[in-house]
């Protein structure tokens, strides 16, 4: 068995001191935990333990309680948390004084990083050994890489109710397919937009067959350019297949490579080189689509054949329009600017001219101005455009899995219609089981209506479909927060921090935990790496921990940024009356609130569940904005999710 502190290196190079003394706190827990399950301490390794046990059985019950110990230590503490990884393999092994040399624990010591902080990883000779006597679920993870070691090893993630699960199992039956990025391989790299665009049409077409599980746009993106192994992605992914290749244009003539791989065995189930003219390229996708579905022995109905085989558009011009609007719109989630939305909208209304039939088009353009909405435009400019597209789309394509998503949003984030939007994104998971984007929506839905067990099953389903999507991944980490657990929300915040250091919303979120666990010590410290920070996250983020804390300066100063214009980033009013509830400043408040509902954003139904609200939740101002936008009021406006568990004072 090997164990590894999670952030222990950062630790160690921010405060040595601090450090020493998590090291020697893992050790006076360890001890006896070890005697206990017969457990023979072999070396340590910087923040690592290699462990010896007589049998597997042992050193797997040692590892969950070992776990289990430090959960309850994490919940009492008022300093550092701790979070260890533990990985553990059977083998045969030599022994070299008080050492042990070998395979095994090599290949021991490549398995621990597989785990989860806070969880255990088993390699398949352990699961054998001993699935049959312990509770707990073990469940699969496929056929793994490890570094140093020849071939891929099937293994296993020990299912522990408590570690914070931010790709939980997946929820659904039938293989698991993810599509990587098209590369792009025409003489010509302004070409880039055919292979990103057949990319996303490729997923979508596939997404039709519901005996097929397909990975998200968002997650696959991720892996354009890469230099990783298909075992590797198909192992992060949690993908069974994968599908790669790419496109060379010349002229109208159209060259498509693509190949369907094992990620486990990394064996060819099938592989095809299409040399057509661009007017073939939806026989060429339907013909993938048949063929993926006949190597992954998925049944194809009657109406998905008829669907995968109907073009989108018979305009040819329009579609190679639409393939520039959809990669424009794929750079706007990644760089949200002006240009890049207005580069995206008029390549979609182009498509638009040349085909008022398209309805594909209509759907996603509808869908990119819902992405845009309050980020470079305002709701007055593009509510009414998104209206008529989605009415459109959903007349020319009333099966529209996309529409339906575009239409959900819409009511809900406008009309506050909590019943129709809920319909319409059950229409659109109906119409495609792989539409993350109308499942995480259905979540957040969910969520603001207080339903919390539904929500939590949507946004599993959300970040199976879509395992890398960072906005999946935050929703999850704050879902027990919402349901007022605070040890949990704050083992959920902890990781999400340690998987996205970089960005500043995560410590914002864990810094916030901090503050009603009543560690404000922690939550301050927490904010300081983002002190100077000029973005609204960093600025606001700190500014309301600090006031919560007793600290309302940094408030005050954004506030009055916010008033003389110097902001580059859209302050909503929801945020202002946040700053000034941290700081105790009510009436000026509820007047942001007012203000806000008044000029036509009504966002409150996106925050209105914040605690700083808790101090007027009764008062008649906010109960009648809380009916203006059709949100739980009378005897719900105070929050139904007070901590189940909370901290010692």
């Amino acid at each position: 068995m090997f164990t590894d502190l999670a952030g222990f290196t950062a630790a160690t190079q921010t405060d040595e001191a601090r450090a020493l003394r998590i090291l020697e706190e893992q050790e006076r827990l360890l001890r006896p935990i070890l005697e206990l399950h017969r457990g023979r301490w072999v070396k340590s390794m910087g923040d690592g333990q290699l462990i010896e046990f007589g049998n597997a059985l042992d050193a797997v019950e040692c590892a969950v309680d070992l776990q289990q110990h430090i959960r309850g230590r994490n919940a009492r503490a008022r300093t550092e948390l701790l979070h260890l990884r533990v990985g553990i393999h059977l083998g045969d092994v030599e022994e070299h004084g008080d050492d042990i040399l070998g395979d095994a624990v090599n290949i021991a010591s490549r398995i621990e990083p597989q785990a989860d902080p806070g969880g255990v990883c088993i390699s398949e000779p352990v699961f054998v050994q001993i699935h049959n006597k312990v509770s707990y679920r073990l469940e699969p993870l496929g056929r793994t890489s490890l570094k140093g070691v020849r071939d891929p090893m099937n293994l296993y993630r020990v299912v522990i109710p408590w570690v914070p699960a931010l790709a939980p199992a997946t929820t659904q039956g039938g293989p698991r397919l993810a599509i990587l990025p098209l590369t792009n391989i025409s003489p010509d790299p302004r070409d880039e937009y055919l292979a990103d665009g057949l990319t996303e049409e490729l997923i979508t077409v596939l997404s039709q067959l519901k005996g097929l599980r397909v990975i998200s746009r968002t997650s696959v993106g991720q892996y354009k350019g890469t230099t990783k192994s298909i075992a590797q992605i198909g192992t992060e992914l949690g993908a069974d297949s994968v599908l790669e290749g790419s496109v060379r244009k010349v002229g109208d003539q159209l060259r498509i490579a693509v190949q369907l791989i094992d990620s486990r065995t990394d064996e060819h189930r099938w592989a095809q080189t299409y040399d057509r003219k661009l007017e073939n390229v939806f026989a060429i996708q339907a013909d993938v689509a048949e063929r993926t579905a006949g190597a992954l022995k998925v049944e194809l109905l009657g109406a998905e054949r008829k669907a995968i085989r109907e073009a989108p558009t018979r305009n040819l011009e329009a579609y190679e329009v639409y393939l520039r609007g959809i990669e424009a719109n794929l750079r706007f989630g990644v760089r949200a600017e002006p240009s890049v939305d207005a580069e995206a909208a008029s390549y979609f209304e182009e498509a638009i001219r040349k085909d008022p039939q398209f309805s594909a088009a209509m759907a996603r353009y509808a869908s990119h101005l819902i992405d845009v909405m309050s980020e470079t435009r305002s709701k007055a400019e593009v509510v009414p455009k998104i209206r008529a597209l989605v009415t459109q789309a959903l007349d020319q394509s009333p099966e529209s899995s996309e529409g339906h998503t575009a239409l959900g949003s819409l009511v809900m984030q406008i009309d506050h219609d909590w019943g129709r939007a809920e319909g319409e994104f059950q229409k659109a998971i109906e119409l495609n089981p792989s539409n993350s984007t109308a499942r995480h929506q259905y979540g957040w839905l969910l969520r603001v209506l207080q339903r919390f067990n539904e929500a939590r099953r949507e946004l599993t389903s959300a970040l199976d479909q879509d395992p890398l999507n960072y906005l999946n991944r935050w929703a999850w980490a704050e879902l027990p927060f919402d349901e007022g657990d605070l040890p949990e929300a704050l083992s959920a915040a902890d990781a999400l921090v340690e998987s996205y250091p970089d960005r500043p919303a995560p410590r914002v979120h864990l810094a916030i935990v901090h503050v009603y666990a009543g560690r404000f010590e922690e939550a301050v410290r927490g904010v300081e790496p983002l002190a100077g920070g000029t973005d609204l996250v960093s600025r606001f983020g700190r500014g309301y921990v600090l006031a919560m804390t007793g600290d309302p300066d940094e408030a005050r100063r954004l506030l009055v940024d916010r008033g003389a214009g110097a902001l580059r980033q859209h302050f909503s009013l929801d945020l202002a009356a946040i700053l000034c509830a941290a700081m105790g400043e009510r009436d000026r408040a509820l007047a942001f609130l007012e203000q806000d509902e008044s000029v036509g954003d009504g966002v409150l139904w996106t925050s209105y569940q914040n605690l700083a609200f808790d101090a007027f939740r009764s008062d008649p101002r906010f109960i009648a904005l809380l009916r203006a936008e059709n949100l739980p009021s009378g005897a719900l406006a105070r929050r139904l999710f007070a901590p189940r568990s909370t901290f010692p004072s």
